[in-house]
This record gives structure tokens, C-alpha cells and sequence, in this order.
């Protein structure tokens, strides 16, 4: 499970952008993460496989995460950042999501079945050869995920995965998800996603928790999502 523990994080001119974060995710819950922006949801996101480090404890599966435990904590916890752009960096799609796998020190031949078997869960079979600047923004979404699912994570952490798509590729995208066996901890302002992908929803406004509950129950509160510049 993934616990947090009193997390608190200052920017370096001291604003605070987390104070007194406490909550626990078990392996297998799919959680959205809302909130208005500069509440927090990537900042938080971002302390879940040691990229930030707060004031306060987050344990992955036990694993404390410090400079320490990285490795391990990396191997289990998958991030799929906002912008494609970030993760797609090599001459070719299977270059990029071979990485991951040739890091962990796999051999050739299984990197080539963990890169097989990540593009056709994202329905991209083939692609290994194309050019990640020439897919299109779907195509791009799901090559950054499949960058993460050939190593094999538990948790699957995703920033606003929805962010620039169309309609199509939106829908692709969500049942794609929705598919998929990891725990799912997913940052997003798109409510009708949240809805449809998770059972339990954690509110934050200006770093702080406000709410978590089951999905029906805060994204139908109409009140509290006003309060908090949802809607």
C-alpha cells in the first residue's frame, strides 16, 4: 500500500504548496486526485516515487522513500507525466520504451518481450519503429504510458492524462485505463473521467486535504465542488 504520513512540502521561496498530508491507497484502488489548479495534485504526485521530497513520511509497500530505497521505490511506483514530450526522448518508440527495462539490467531478450508486451497493452503493436514526433496526441499518451508499463510497476501514477486530447483519443485513453491491472492513482480536473475510472476521489485545495470519499458521493456534491473551483 502507499501511506502518507504528515507530508508537508515548501517551495524554495517558503510558500507552501502541501501541509499535513494523511492518507493510504491499498493495492488494487483506482483514486482520482482533484482539485483547482496550484492545489497541489502534481506536487503530491510527484513525492510518490522520490522525485520531491517533503517534511513527513511516504511509504511505499513499507519502503520508506529516501535517496536510499529509490530504486526499489521506482520499480514499483510508475509516473506518467502530463506532457508526452517528457517520457519520448529516443529516435524511435521501442528505443523509449526499452529504456525503463534495460536500466533494470534485464537481458536483450527479455527487454524485447517486455516492449512487446507494453505496446500491445496500450494498442500499439508495431510502433516499435516509429518516430514518437510523428504519433499523434493519443498515440503520444499512450507511448508514455507503455515507457512505464514495460517495467512492470504496481502503481500506475498519472498527471492530468486527459489534458489536450480529443474526444476520440479521450475515449481511447479511459478505456484503455480502465483495463489495466495497477493500482491507479490519477491527478486530473476532468471529473467525467474520475467518475467513470475511479471508486474514490481525494479533494485538495491550496495543499491541503479536503475531502476523500467515494467518487458518487464528492463528485455529486455540488456545493463542495464549487467551494473549491471544480465547477
Amino acid at each position: 500500500m502507499i501511506e502518507i504520513t504528515n507530508l508537508n512540502f515548501h517551495y524554495p521561496d517558503g510558500r507552501s504548496a502541501l501541509e499535513r498530508i494523511n492518507f493510504a491507497i491499498n493495492s488494487g484502488e483506482k483514486v482520482a486526485l482533484v482539485g483547482a489548479n496550484g492545489a497541489g495534485k502534481s506536487t503530491l504526485l510527484l513525492h510518490l516515487n522520490g522525485i520531491l521530497q517533503g517534511e513527513g513520511v511516504v511509504r511505499i509497500n513499507g519502503y520508506e522513500v529516501n535517496k536510499n530505497n529509490l530504486s526499489k521505490i521506482r520499480s514499483l511506483v510508475g509516473m506518467v507525466f502530463q506532457n508526452p514530450d517528457d517520457q519520448l526522448f529516443s529516435l524511435t518508440v521501442g528505443e523509449d520504451v526499452a529504456f525503463g527495462p534495460i536500466y533494470q539490467g534485464f537481458e536483450t531478450h527479455i527487454v524485447e518481450e517486455k516492449v512487446k508486451t507494453a505496446l500491445e497493452e496500450v494498442q500499439l503493436a508495431g510502433f516499435d519503429d516509429r518516430h514518437p514526433f510523428h504519433l499523434s496526441g493519443g498515440e503520444k499518451k499512450r507511448a508514455s504510458i507503455a515507457t512505464v508499463l514495460s517495467m512492470s510497476p504496481e502503481y500506475l501514477v498519472l498527471d492530468e492524462p486527459t489534458a489536450g486530447l480529443d474526444p476520440k483519443s479521450r475515449r481511447e485513453l479511459v478505456a484503455l485505463l480502465k483495463n489495466l491491472p495497477q493500482t491507479l492513482i490519477i491527478a486530473t480536473h476532468d471529473l467525467q473521467m474520475a467518475l467513470e475510472l475511479s471508486s474514490r476521489v481525494i479533494l485538495l485545495n491550496h495543499g491541503k486535504l479536503v475531502a476523500d470519499g467515494s467518487s458518487t458521493e464528492i463528485l455529486c456534491d455540488e456545493q463542495l465542488l464549487k467551494q473549491n473551483n471544480l465547477i
